[in-house]
């Protein structure tokens, strides 16, 4: 009974990490996503239930984050407006500031996509260590798997994660 109890904790650690890794992450490529519930800015929830079927990129942001003002264009106009009119969905889910900030945030980076609270930074933590830093994008598969992640602003990533995302539509 021990050898079982033993190769079950072990396979544990393997499909759900403890510790984050070098970029703060908790999550791995290939893993199911955790379950979440955004609150949008404009009143509406999302669920990961509500991405069945859709490519889904999560782009955790905040308004005091420069790494994210200079992302949040290029997300906006080679990702958002490439992929808004198929099976697609990019939300920006703000770290932990109150609505009003995250609205005039939306308004000053002048984006489309829409954008999420994340009270406490709960939904952050459900991929990265609470106490790592945003600028991150996790994408998700339509069957709700993550296939990408991005930690900071660096062209040949960003490029990575667009080809992926194209990738995935391909594959459908």
């Amino acid at each position: 009974m021990s050898r079982l109890l033993t190769l079950i904790l072990f396979l544990s650690t393997l499909t759900f990490p403890t510790e984050p890794d070098d970029r703060g992450y908790i999550v791995k490529v290939g893993d199911a996503s955790p379950d979440f519930t955004l609150q949008l800015i404009d009143g509406r929830t999302i669920s990961k239930a509500d991405l069945k079927g859709k490519v889904a990129v999560l782009q955790f942001t905040a308004s005091w984050c420069s790494v994210c003002r200079k992302e949040m264009p290029h997300l906006e106009k080679d990702v958002w407006q490439k992929f808004k009119d198929k099976d697609f969905i990019l939300i920006g889910v703000d770290r932990d500031e109150p609505l009003d900030v995250v609205q005039k945030f939306k308004d000053e980076m002048k984006i489309t996509y829409p954008m999420a609270l994340d009270p406490g930074a709960n939904i952050f933590a459900l991929f990265a260590d609470r106490e790592s830093g945003v600028t991150r994008n996790i994408v998700l598969d339509q069957n709700g798997r993550i296939v990408f992640l991005s930690r900071l602003f660096e062209e040949k990533e960003f490029k990575a994660m667009i080809a992926k995302i194209e990738e995935l539509f391909t594959l459908k």
